[in-house]
């Protein structure tokens, strides 16, 4: 599983740039997630941007803390980061001592493991007494009249672990607070998304990158409109 997850990602570097570039949408969610943090716990002083991807969330994390580290599992994607040290490894045996960090942030990675529960206890070890940890995983899409905008359509767009299961596992270590944000989007944006090949494996994860993108393109070629992207966040403080 790591490995496909890893091949995913690899491979949606540029995609992935480009989807941020047009919408904006991982920045924002990163902004919002450091604030609801902050907002919660001590100093974050020393963060670790678990999933940082291209590093779109760490220099975000970097503007308010002195320590920021970004991890992913995908060497293609840390290439992409100047603003912090790198380090390659995943979400199972995070490669840092008993409470180095103040904050771990997932914000929009953590729904991509099969057992989220293992991840978050590796983050509690490694937070500080008073730290804490968010996390953000996406609902969907919906029309004006909360329509799942996949009702009508051959596939649904899954994530390999839901939110209900992200927030579980949060709060099986921590006193939790959630909540949900909510996008404006159009029929454009949504497939860009999924034009991303790891993203696109959330309609066809058995497919190669270049076939799964395709056939994305055919699924979602018929929308029209706006939309409402929906995510769920979860900030967790240690006791």
């Amino acid at each position: 599983m790591k490995d496909i997850v890893r091949a995913n990602f690899d491979a949606s570097v540029d995609a992935y740039d480009a989807y941020e570039r047009r919408t904006g949408r991982f920045t924002a969610l990163a902004r919002l997630l450091a604030a609801e943090m902050d907002s919660r716990g001590g100093s974050l002083d020393a963060v670790l941007d678990a999933g940082a991807g291209t590093g779109v969330s760490t220099r975000v994390f970097a503007e308010e803390s002195t320590r920021t580290v970004a991890l992913d599992i995908s060497r293609e994607m840390l290439r992409e980061i100047e603003s912090a040290p790198r380090v390659e490894g995943d979400f199972d045996h995070l490669p840092f001592a008993d409470r180095s960090f103040d904050g771990v942030a997932f914000t929009a990675s953590l729904f991509l493991v099969p057992d989220p529960a293992v991840a978050i206890r590796e983050a509690a070890r490694l937070l500080q007494p008073g730290g804490v940890v968010g996390a953000v995983a996406p609902l969907g899409w919906v029309t004006g009249d909360g329509t799942d905008v996949f009702a009508d359509l051959e596939r649904d767009s899954r994530s390999p672990t839901g939110a209900e299961e992200v927030e579980a596992a949060l709060e099986s270590e921590f006193a939790v607070t959630t909540g949900t944000w909510r996008f404006a989007t159009t029929a454009d944006d949504l497939r860009l998304f999924h034009s991303i090949p790891a993203m696109a494996a959330r309609l066809y994860p058995k497919l190669s990158a270049e076939e799964r993108v395709e056939k994305a393109r055919d699924l979602l070629n018929s929308l029209e409109g706006t939309f409402e992207q929906r995510w769920r966040w979860i900030v967790g403080v240690t006791e």
